[in-house]
């Protein structure tokens, strides 16, 4: 067993659990090295062309489509592929809840636990870019780096809150028909990854997590449209965390239903409450996680919105219309919103009541207004595609200038090479990764300041 101190409170309770022998497996399981995994941006790229130009050697994870294996010494944060947003770095058990939730284009998708956006990105990626996402945590600075992680995936239909449940409630009351509760928990079945995770589960254990879940989900429902689905999830053990939680959702709420999971090789049941599903690590080559799906009665017609009013056409500044003119995927200019010189592309649905609400982003960030010029956001480069922008410019990965790129400095062409003016869409082999200005031989970098190679 590695040096990971845990208290034997907690290996009583985890040997009751399991029964001997299979305790024994699990004691075993810790002797193992952690296991390391990435997820395709599908939005990007499919998995069977990220694995034909990768360098990385991965192999799949069993029940997820998009997901991969790869080995711990590799580097896989500081590739350029990652910074054009083709994958997310993710634990495989992880990978498991946001893929079982049957997400389709056009749904209304709340993620309410959702910081550091592995969920969410991949509820984003399903959705294609229709309907609506809704990523909240209640971390402000968390919530940053979920924003920075859903841009860098190029998904526009998003809003990115920082709320509690409690006030997302008064504004969303049964309008989401799909939700995702990852829920914060006592982290057990985290502890081969994180020996830190031990630490926190001492300060607060599986009882003083059970409460707190008990609210959140208690919103959840409220939010939820009829017919519509949530998905509850921990990465932890525990009975009172997990089945009870469920149990008490299914005898406080007559409209509520369990919709049993599908189990796979090495999934598990529930644990008294057939239907759910349990990822244990000496099972499958993952960590620890709990899932079940519910459904809310009735029909879902009766959660469909009202259709916003078809507001007029607006006039837009002129080298606004001019930028926008070279992309070749259609604006309607009544959803585009000016506000303090930031240009943002409005999501389709959003209720009235929502705009009382913490933002950190409703919708695409277009760019920036400055005095007569626009300039265009690094969130716009990635919703793009090198088809869909009428400027691009595109290096193999292997140029040096792809790096010198990344970290913001001028880029140099070579004789051989087109000379563009204006602005170009810059890319590494096809993807895109930001903005320059062109003029003649150089290109301006335009590459957002916080995202740079470091």
């Amino acid at each position: 067993m590695k040096e990971i101190k845990i208290s034997e409170e907690f290996l009583s309770r985890m040997k009751d659990l399991l029964g001997t022998v299979e305790y024994e497996a699990y004691l075993k399981s810790f002797e193992e090295e952690r296991l390391y995994g990435l997820r395709v941006n599908t939005l990007k790229i499919s998995p069977e062309e990220f694995q034909d130009i990768t360098t990385l050697k991965l192999h799949p994870v069993p029940w997820i489509s998009n997901g991969y294996y790869y080995e711990g010494v590799e580097r896989p944060a500081k590739d350029p592929y990652y910074y054009a947003g083709l994958y997310y770095l993710q634990e495989p058990s992880a990978m498991t809840p946001a893929h079982m939730l049957p997400v389709e284009p056009g749904d209304k998708v709340l993620d309410l636990c959702a910081a550091p956006g592995g969920k969410s990105t991949e509820l984003g990626a399903k959705l294609k870019g229709k309907g609506l996402l809704v990523s909240n945590d209640i971390s402000n600075s968390r919530a940053r780096a979920l924003l920075k992680n859903l841009e860098l995936w190029g998904i526009d239909n998003i809003c990115v809150t920082s709320e509690e449940p409690e006030k997302l409630n008064t504004a969303f009351p049964g309008f989401f028909n799909k939700i995702l509760v990852d829920a914060p928990c006592s982290g057990e079945g985290m502890f081969r990854k994180d020996a830190d995770m031990v630490k926190s589960y001492e300060e607060h254990g599986p009882e003083y997590y059970a409460a707190i879940q008990t609210k959140i989900v208690g919103h959840a429902v409220d939010m939820l449209a009829p017919g519509g689905l949530l998905m509850y999830s921990t990465c932890t053990f525990s009975i009172c965390e997990n089945e009870d939680i469920i149990r008490h959702i299914l005898e406080k709420y007559d409209d509520m239903e369990l919709v049993k999971l599908p189990l796979f090789e090495g999934a598990s049941d529930g644990i008294g409450l057939s239907g759910c599903l349990r990822l244990f690590p000496h099972k499958i080559k993952g960590e620890g996680h709990f899932m079940a799906l519910l459904k809310k009665k009735g029909d879902p017609a009766l959660g469909e919105p009202e259709k916003p009013e078809r507001k007029k056409a607006k006039v837009l500044p002129e080298e606004l219309s001019q930028f926008l003119s070279m992309i070749s995927k259609p604006f309607i200019t009544s959803r585009i919103e000016i506000k303090n010189n930031c240009v943002y592309y409005l999501p389709e649905y959003f209720p009235e009541a929502g705009r009382k609400l913490r933002f950190l982003r409703t919708g695409l960030l277009l760019g920036e207004m400055k005095k007569e010029r626009f300039e265009p956001s690094q969130a716009l480069a990635q919703s793009l595609t090198r088809e869909g922008f009428k400027q691009t410019i595109s290096f193999q990965k292997e140029d040096e200038r792809v790096i010198r790129y990344l970290k913001g400095e001028t880029v140099f062409l070579t004789e051989s090479e087109e000379r563009k003016k204006g602005w170009i869409l810059i890319c590494v082999d096809g993807f895109p990764l930001g903005f320059a200005k062109g003029n003649g031989d150089t290109l301006k970098n335009k590459y957002y300041p916080g995202w740079r190679w470091q």
